[in-house]
């Protein structure tokens, strides 16, 4: 079975990612860890962190419902506010066959 590593925040229930993980689920039996980084909410003058993790935590169960409702095998947990750093705790954690990351475009993206 593969194992991926799904790296999304403000992406997380875009169908452009929704159709990468479709595609692996058909090539072959899969399973999926997805890490929402708690990244600063854009538009805020002040960050908090609480309220960064909630915001995160909400991405990420609507995720899980929706990828489960398509019959992947997912969980899930939010991370780091650093997406890097974030990825190498999954990382001690697990080993993945490959990491899906996914950004907004070139420019909002951070």
């Amino acid at each position: 079975m593969a194992h991926y590593l799904v790296v999304a925040n403000q992406t997380l229930g875009g169908e452009h990612l929704i159709a990468r993980i479709r595609e692996r689920m058909a090539a072959e039996p899969s399973s999926f860890h997805i890490v929402v980084p708690a990244t600063p909410l854009p538009g805020h003058a002040t960050w908090k962190e609480g309220e960064a993790t909630s915001v995160a935590q909400g991405r990420l169960d609507r995720a899980i419902a929706r990828l489960r409702e398509l019959g992947a095998e997912v969980q899930g947990e939010v991370g780091d506010a650093n997406p890097l750093l974030a990825i190498e705790d999954a990382m001690r954690a697990d080993r993945f066959d490959e990491i899906i990351l996914s950004t907004l475009p070139p420019g909002p993206s951070g």
